[in-house]
């Protein structure tokens, strides 16, 4: 059984200096772990100074975005390229980037090639609208997302790509997707992986899930088959909080470990 990859995505939220006592406390609280990868994503401002700090503890980083172009005339842009050595992820399609600012299937499938030239993990974000859920376009909005995201990268690229299925009308609004549908659409992106790029790609693919998730359903949703691992965004910015769902993941693992499963 491989390590449950939990992110912590922080938005635009926590000072530089902020992030670095969150760090470190994280680091007293979290302890030594051999089931779980711990992943922060803090503002940009932040990942520099962080790089420096998480080399002494457990901890990996990721960019909460980046431009795909390597480098060019475009002012106020961070390339994947200039991430290199920094990060070991990047956030790519999130429901904020794609209804706030309006990015595109093509913006995105051009940051996840930019990630993956880079030796940088691209976490592809995909999932449905409150709309689309009532409309039933769940299937269609996942197919769509993938394929969109996805062009251009080979079978072995993809087993390197991480994921995270976050239907939008639970990020951040306390509405909680049931574990059955989060199972049913964690294996239809199984199913559309496969289609695109065969059985050993979509066995290698990590799948996340995201949206509202707390310490007091985060294991809940890592029990779900399939369920690689969680994205979190406004319970991980207490420290307190994210530390009690890596201990959870750690203990209810280690236990699984143990029996064999």
């Amino acid at each position: 059984m491989g390590k449950k990859l939990i992110i912590a995505n922080w938005k635009m939220n926590l000072t530089v200096n902020e992030a670095s006592l969150y760090v470190h406390k994280l680091d007293k609280l979290a302890g030594k772990l051999k089931h779980t990868e711990v992943v922060l994503a803090p503002t940009m401002l932040a990942l520099q100074p962080l790089n420096m700090q998480v080399q002494h503890h457990h901890f990996n980083l990721a960019a909460q975005n980046f431009y795909w172009r390597d480098r060019g005339a475009y002012t106020g842009e961070v390339s994947a390229a200039q991430l290199r050595g920094v990060v070991r992820y990047g956030i790519v399609g999130h429901s904020e980037r794609r209804h706030i600012f309006a990015e595109r299937s093509k913006d995105i499938r051009s940051k996840v090639q930019a990630a993956v030239r880079n030796n940088i993990v691209p976490v592809l974000c995909i999932g449905e609208t409150a709309q689309e859920r009532a409309d039933k376009e769940t299937s269609d909005v996942i197919r769509d997302q993938l394929v969109g995201g996805l062009a251009n990268i080979t079978s072995v690229e993809v087993g390197q790509i991480v994921i995270a299925y976050e239907p939008v009308w639970s990020i951040g609004t306390g509405k909680f997707a049931s574990p059955r549908d989060v199972e049913r659409a964690v294996k239809y992106i199984r199913l559309q992986v496969e289609h695109l790029f065969g059985k050993v790609a979509s066995e290698k693919v990590r799948v996340l899930y995201g949206g509202s998730v707390n310490p007091d359903n985060a294991v809940t949703y890592l029990r779900i088959p399939g369920v690689d691992g969680l994205l979190i965004g406004e319970s991980s910015l207490d420290v307190y909080a994210f530390a009690n769902v890596i201990k959870k993941c750690e203990t209810t693992f280690s236990t699984s470990a143990k029996k064999g499963k």
